[in-house]
């Protein structure tokens, strides 16, 4: 027996989403099947749901921060139980063979993960729905447990922008002593500040205004650097062991590069296509390195949540009903959200679908 449930989608990249009847699969032995009560918001949903990278296919069930409780398991289970608080990111499946997997680098799966939605199922080939919906069925070894300590209805952007960011932080070995720059101060930047506070380094928000001190400074950062000030520029040159940059969309890396001290590393978890022609020069003169970032591993999301957990670290949400979607895609274009929206999905109902 499959398990009815509905969501929200989108029929077309230009249409907008739309209540959704579906079928989300019967249990496997490995399965667990979710009752999902907050899903975030993430700037990919749009894209996806807009088709803006070319590569989406309909009717299109985003959602990739899913925080739910279990409500059954297979026959297989053994990590979770009915009534666990659980959380389900940007995978529910990959190969778990190749190297990548063995070292829980998921997310780098040789095959390619599959995505928690518009992904295709490794076992059927049927499209992968996502949290934008009533429930969702993933196999145990992609669903995670939400400490006590986490708010349930903040907690959701932690699975995308949390750990999109907490990743590069401990790829690079943050810590006490760490110099942090931080540039765009949304979804994914203000968790980088939060993050990269509570790991011990020193955090410089980079605004091309000086509006945004006040927010640095709420979120805990310790500076803000003006890109648009020459001067300031020059003198916080070589003063950056990492620059986790999270604008997403083409812009000019060359303000940024000659801010890495040597072997300082500017790390993209932003944008996701071309960027603007840059100049070498300040990489090769100064052993600086451009690197790229996707989400983390199963286990790192997991040390992330529990990392959140000990720290009292949660996104800053705005929560919306499952009907005002459509307006918070708008907003979140216009980057009108403080930082992050999450859908209260008891907003969605039979009788609203």
């Amino acid at each position: 027996m499959t398990m009815k449930t509905i969501g929200y989608a989108a029929a077309s990249a230009e249409a907008p989403l739309a209540p959704f009847h579906f079928d989300r699969r019967d249990l496997r032995a490995n399965d667990v099947a979710i009752d999902i009560l907050y899903s975030g918001v993430c700037h990919s949903d749009l894209h996806s749901a807009r088709n803006d990278w070319g590569w989406s296919s309909y009717p299109l069930v985003p959602g990739h921060e899913i925080i739910g409780v279990v409500s059954a398991v297979g026959a297989d289970v053994t990590r979770f139980k009915k009534g666990d608080r659980v959380g389900v990111g940007c995978m529910v499946d990959s190969c778990q063979k190749c190297d990548q997997c063995a070292k829980g680098e998921e997310q780098l799966c040789r095959e390619g993960n599959t995505g928690t939605y518009n992904g295709q199922d490794r076992i059927t080939g049927e499209a992968t729905a996502g949290g934008y919906s009533k429930a969702i069925v993933v196999r145990q070894e992609f669903v995670l447990s939400v400490p006590e300590a986490l708010d349930m209805s903040r907690a959701a952007p932690l699975l995308c922008a949390g750990i999109t960011t907490y990743s590069p932080l401990k790829t690079w070995g943050v810590g006490p002593g760490s110099r942090v720059g931080v540039i765009g101060l949304g979804g994914l930047g203000h968790m980088a500040v939060k993050l990269a506070v509570g790991l011990g380094a020193h955090v410089t928000v980079l605004s091309r205004s000086p509006d945004k001190a006040a927010d640095a400074k709420a979120l805990g950062a310790h500076a803000l650097l003006i890109s648009t000030d020459e001067t300031a520029m020059k003198s916080a040159g070589s003063g950056f062991d990492l620059i986790i940059d999270t604008v997403p969309v083409k812009h000019d890396l060359n303000l940024y590069t000659p801010l890495l001290d040597v072997d300082g590393t500017l790390v993209i978890v932003g944008q996701i296509g071309p960027m603007d022609e840059m100049s070498t020069t300040p990489l090769l003169l100064g052993r600086r390195r451009i690197a790229g970032s996707p989400i983390g591993g199963i286990a790192e999301t997991q040390e992330m949540l529990d990392f959140c957990a000990s720290k009292s670290i949660h996104p800053e949400c705005e929560t919306i009903r499952m009907d005002q979607i459509n307006d918070a895609f708008d907003r979140m274009e216009k980057s009108d959200v403080r930082y992050r929206f999450v859908i209260d999905m008891a907003s969605l109902t039979a009788e609203a679908a």
